[in-house]
């Protein structure tokens, strides 16, 4: 593509984060298909409340008001937060490309450097996700789990007036703003898996620019997208018959026969004290199958149960 085309007009976010993951993706834009971009920042919903997520309809009101941009025509290219978006595809919207994945886990930044076991009985932690919330119940270290919105800066400085004792948030929005010296703490998966996408990006284009599309696609990273694939289709399933907070991470692994997908997920009961938690292998190749197979057997298993399950003990939520 020519240089002298007129610049890809990329919508973004306004938040610092939001700013700097446009512009990894700007930069590969301009390395890898020779295109001048230009930032266009965008409102959304979910930027100008203060309300919990949950109330005003979850992640997906960060994507609405960028598709609605791109279908009006005001942009040519949105990127996301992978796991903002919804799992049921939007009509006239293409998910050109996801790059490669930044560490997808979750990490903990506390205050005098402490890890999440050395916090006191009764420390207040702070975090907006109920995936978060039932996992941390679910480890047992009597924390004040309370809710929290608000970008990564204005969280880590609830940490730092005392607000907090402790913020979780994602890995990857700190590494990607250069914030990672002031994580105390990276969860393992075993203690936390992330949700579902998370430290992907979403490159979308309107499906009707076909030359877009195609040149979008040189951007795509195959373990990445086989990834979130298999983790967003146990997401799809489990929509369809539970509510439960969930976390799912896919890798790629080298096999026995080369390489294959292993993908592990979990669904909780809000207070953390029940869940189900399952994990498989399967090819690359068949990343939907092997994320709608593996969450049909939670399902099996009692995952659609756990939203309605009686509390096991008592909660600091």
């Amino acid at each position: 593509m020519s240089t002298s085309a007129a610049p890809i007009r990329l919508g973004t976010r306004a938040s610092a984060l939001a700013t700097t993951q446009s512009g990894l993706v700007a930069d590969l834009i301009r390395e890898h298909l020779g295109r001048e971009v230009e930032l266009v920042e965008v409102s959304t919903e979910g930027d100008r409340s203060s309300a919990p997520l949950a109330t005003l309809g979850g992640t997906g009101v960060f994507v609405s008001a960028l598709r609605d941009a791109l279908l009006a025509g005001s942009v040519d290219v949105a990127v996301h937060s992978l796991k903002d978006l919804p799992t049921t595809p939007a009509d006239g919207i293409a998910l050109a490309a996801v790059p490669p994945r930044e560490d997808p886990r979750d990490a903990v930044v506390a205050r005098d450097g402490l890890t999440l076991g050395e916090l006191p009985v009764g420390s207040r932690l702070g975090t907006g996700s109920p995936r978060r919330v039932s996992q941390l119940e679910a480890l047992g270290l009597g924390l004040d789990i309370e809710g929290i919105r608000g970008n990564v800066d204005t969280r880590i400085r609830k940490v730092r007036d005392g607000a907090y004792d402790a913020v979780v948030l994602a890995r990857a929005g700190l590494a990607r703003l250069g914030r990672l010296d002031e994580v105390t703490e990276v969860l393992d998966p075993l203690q936390m898996l992330p949700a579902p996408g998370q430290g992907a990006l979403a490159v979308e284009c309107r499906s009707a620019d076909t030359d877009l599309v195609a040149a979008l696609g040189r951007l795509d990273d195959a373990p990445t997208r086989a990834a979130v694939t298999a983790e967003r289709a146990v997401l799809s399933t489990l929509e369809a018959g539970c509510s439960a907070p969930l976390g799912a991470l896919a890798e790629v692994v080298e096999g026995e026969d080369g390489e294959e997908l292993w993908l592990r997920a979990v669904a909780l009961s809000e207070d953390g004290g029940l869940s189900v938690r399952m994990s498989a292998t399967g090819p690359v190749t068949e990343a939907e199958q092997l994320g709608r197979r593996l969450a049909s057997d939670m399902l099996d298993d009692g995952a659609a149960d756990l939203m309605h399950a009686p509390p096991v003990r008592n909660t600091h939520a």
